[in-house]
């Protein structure tokens, strides 16, 4: 029994509603000492909601998988630190740890190392997939296609009561999104997919699909690879954020496992949620030169300016985000090693944190360069094209995905997610003919709706005209009317 049910179970929180009404609620703590008033009987026993948009007060489910203090700026995967992880363990250790709770020895290291290794290639069919999509399609549309798909190759996977069925789809999904991930990227830019190779490492294997062609031999570099192993460690999980509670969401219907990873990939495209690093990216282009850094600075001190340092503080860390201080290590130690002359973009990135790092404006806020500053520049200085960025994102979020919906599946009893809103529409109207109807402010235009779709509707045409080209197109088609 988790935590949150165990403790306090006799204490109980009391609510006065207006009329008077009292209404008592367990009251109770879980393993960190947060405090939580279990509201599951609330409508049901009185008719009462509560009313959060955005869940910010909620608390949507029990998990022992990853937990944060944002105050004093922890992340812990299942009780470890993010920090230690990234330092001593590897991607194989956390993802073994998230998926199944605890470290592997050495023989489970390797055992779950090969059974990754061996699921890294897709079906043939599924290659024919991308063939589809026009060429230079955004690779995040692209993936939420085709793990959606996975699901018409793995038809046992809908089976989630199975545990077998279960561990087997979340090893698939995790050794295949490289893979699938690659092809996306090689898809958008017209170049011949490379086929993952089971010598490689999982962060290397990911580079050598990328870059590599036919032509020539490929080999990795050890201090990117590394780069990109802790880049994978950071963006494993970071508990209930938008897509991860998106997954949990689909989930609740016991939809299967690759059609609930879709929709955390959707959840994920959005550019409030994972596209954070590009943002920066698209910040330093728009900054251009170390030069107009003060300007940059003052607009950002500028409540009125709309101009925002992206990649600076943190909506959960209000003190510093502890996987930032790993990922300035790693950024430093790439740009040095690499030794990139005459890059614009980095110029300004270094010459940015040095400021910002000094300014008291953003030291007394608290505003420090946070993990999608530096994982935005590590991967501009590897060479990954802006466009890949949250797709990369989704590759490392997809073990924290398949942990969490693990985690649920397993759960005796699910619920299926039904939250309820607060309705402000109309009420029990009549119900009018035709005739009596006036039209209505933003009711369907035929005319500009077809200009807004780009069919180059004619406002000056006559109603015969139209009428005269309907039945032409009905006679050319063989459409009878």
């Amino acid at each position: 029994m988790d935590a949150v049910q165990e403790q306090h179970e006799e204490e109980y929180a009391t609510i006065q509603l207006p009329n008077n009404r009292t209404i008592k609620l367990p009251f109770r703590k879980d393993q960190s000492g947060a405090e939580f008033i279990d509201i599951r009987t609330l409508r049901s026993s009185t008719g009462v909601c509560t009313f959060d948009p955005g869940y910010f007060s909620t608390g949507s489910c029990e998990s022992s998988i990853t937990f944060i203090d944002g105050g004093k700026g922890i992340l812990l995967y299942r009780g470890y630190d993010v920090a230690d992880l990234a330092d001593q363990g590897d991607f194989v250790d956390a993802t073994h740890l998230l998926l199944l709770g605890e470290l592997p020895s050495a023989a489970e290291k390797t055992a779950f190392a090969r059974e990754i290794t061996r699921h890294t290639m897709v079906h043939e069919q599924l290659i024919q997939f991308y063939k589809g999509f026009l060429h230079g399609a955004h690779p995040m549309a692209l993936m939420v296609g085709v793990v959606g798909a996975l699901a018409a190759f793995y038809p046992g996977a809908a089976n989630v009561r199975d545990a077998q069925e279960r561990l087997s789809a979340c090893i698939r999904l995790i050794a295949k999104m490289p893979t699938l991930a690659a092809i996306a990227y090689k898809t958008s830019i017209g170049q011949p997919l490379v086929y993952p190779r089971n010598d490689l490492s999982y962060a290397a294997n990911f580079l050598h699909m990328m870059f590599a062609v036919p032509t020539e031999r490929y080999e990795v570099d050890p201090v990117l690879e590394r780069a990109m192993e802790v880049i994978l460690i950071l963006h494993m999980d970071h508990e209930q954020n938008a897509s991860t509670s998106t997954v949990r969401t689909a989930g609740s219907s016991q939809a299967n496992p690759f059609a609930c990873i879709a929709s955390g990939i959707s959840c994920l495209w959005g550019p409030q949620h994972g596209g954070a690093n590009e943002a920066v990216l698209r910040m330093l282009e728009e900054i251009g030169s170390p030069d107009n850094i003060p300007s940059a600075l003052a607009r950002a001190k500028d409540k009125g300016d709309a101009f925002r340092l992206m990649g600076f503080g943190h909506r959960v860390y209000k003190n510093y985000d502890p996987r930032a201080k790993i990922m300035r290590s790693v950024c430093h130690d790439v740009l040095d090693h690499l030794d990139i002359k005459n890059d614009a973009l980095l110029d300004v990135a270094v010459r940015l944190e040095e400021e910002a790092l000094k300014d008291e404006y953003f030291l007394k806020r608290n505003l420090f360069p946070n993990v999608d500053f530096y994982s935005g520049i590590v991967l501009r200085a590897m060479g990954i094209p802006v466009s890949m960025f949250t797709v990369l994102f989704a590759v490392a979020r997809t073990v924290g995905w398949v942990a969490q919906w693990k985690e649920m599946s397993e759960e005796p009893v699910t619920r299926i997610s039904r939250p309820r809103q607060a309705y402000h529409g109309h009420m029990h109207r009549l119900f009018p003919t035709v005739e009596q109807r006036s039209g209505s402010k933003g009711g369907y235009d035929p005319v500009s709706d077809d200009a807004a779709a780009g069919g180059g509707a004619n406002p000056r045409r006559s109603q015969g005209q139209s009428r005269n080209l309907s039945r032409m197109v009905s006679v050319k088609c063989g459409v009878q009317r």
